[in-house]
């Protein structure tokens, strides 16, 4: 296996609360595909051939067993990383009551020693569309390890991420006029109100604009994004396990706005052009399916793959 190949990282460890099981691996098609599995199928298209889960032990059996079969004949070379509540700094213990995994930078440190090539990023539960897989495999290829690191993150309107069935978070976006980002923001509680968008902070509703590119977690980073996810871990929960031992969350938009205020690094936002489709909550489901139908109606997917 050539190290410098980009890999894929796919996020699977999240909870699924809101949806109410286990969406990664819950069927979206009549052949029995995973929103994964069009993503995957993406991805291979573009050139990917090294995957790594991340994954919690507790689903280690149901989520392998899928994959691996909807896998197996694909080409591709598979690891698993295990984001565990267990995994602190020296020095630190899980708190009483800590159900939630500690976020998504969090499971990116925990890939430390196992990815060591430039890498794309998802959410297992999210589908990004043919476009993003190709342009930020393109950026990886490409990319060299220098002093100031170089990132990509594929930037999607809000307009076309939200869900009708409740609130979602996102990585609100500042780009600047040559498509590099600026500032990123994770807000937790967006949703769609009488036509409108709005972040909720401290029990105050802001309205977003529409336009406004958010991160729906499809980066393009280089193993030194590891390195800094895993370094600033400790820091994190100093500064925040005191004040909300149960659900703080370690997110990856916050290591990018450090390293961006610390010149540290540059993100070029390339634009998703395709519409995004999840299941946050199972009240999407309905319209997912239906979009896949449509898809494999214009030929965009094969029915079986």
């Amino acid at each position: 296996m050539d190290s410098k190949r980009p890999e894929l990282v796919v996020l699977a460890a999240g909870m699924g609360s809101r949806y109410g099981g286990l969406k990664q691996i819950d069927a979206v098609d009549k052949e029995g595909h995973i929103i994964i599995d069009y993503s995957i199928y993406d991805a291979i298209r573009a050139g990917f051939r090294d995957i790594t889960f991340i994954i919690k032990k507790e689903i280690e059996k149901d989520f392998c067993e899928v994959m691996d079969s909807h896998l197996s004949g694909k080409g591709v070379n598979v690891k698993y990383v295990y984001q565990e509540l267990e995994k602190l700094p020296e020095g630190y213990s899980l708190p009483e009551g800590r159900r939630k995994p500690w976020g998504t930078a969090h499971a990116i440190a925990c890939c430390l020693g196992i990815v060591t090539a430039p890498f794309a990023v998802i959410n297992a539960d999210d589908y990004y569309g043919r476009n993003a897989f190709r342009d930020i495999y393109n950026f990886l290829k490409d990319v060299k390890e220098t002093d100031k690191a170089h990132y990509a993150m594929v930037g999607y309107k809000i307009k076309n991420t939200v869900t009708e069935e409740g609130t979602v978070s996102r990585g609100v976006c500042e780009v600047d006029e040559n498509s590099y980002l600026l500032d990123i923001v994770e807000r937790t509680k967006v949703e769609t109100r009488d036509g409108k968008i709005y972040y909720t902070e401290n029990g105050v509703p802001h309205e977003l604009d529409p336009e406004r590119v958010v991160s729906m977690n499809l980066w393009g980073f280089t193993e030194s994004y590891i390195n800094e996810c895993h370094s600033r871990f400790e820091r994190f929960l100093s500064e925040n396990l005191e004040k909300n031992p149960e659900k703080c969350e370690f997110y990856m938009p916050t290591v990018v706005s450090e390293l961006l205020s610390e010149g540290k690094a540059d993100v070029k936002v390339l634009e998703g052009t395709d519409k995004w489709y999840g299941v946050t909550y199972k009240e999407d489901k309905p319209a997912v399916v239906k979009a896949f139908e449509e898809f494999k109606r214009k030929g965009v997917y094969p029915e079986k793959f």
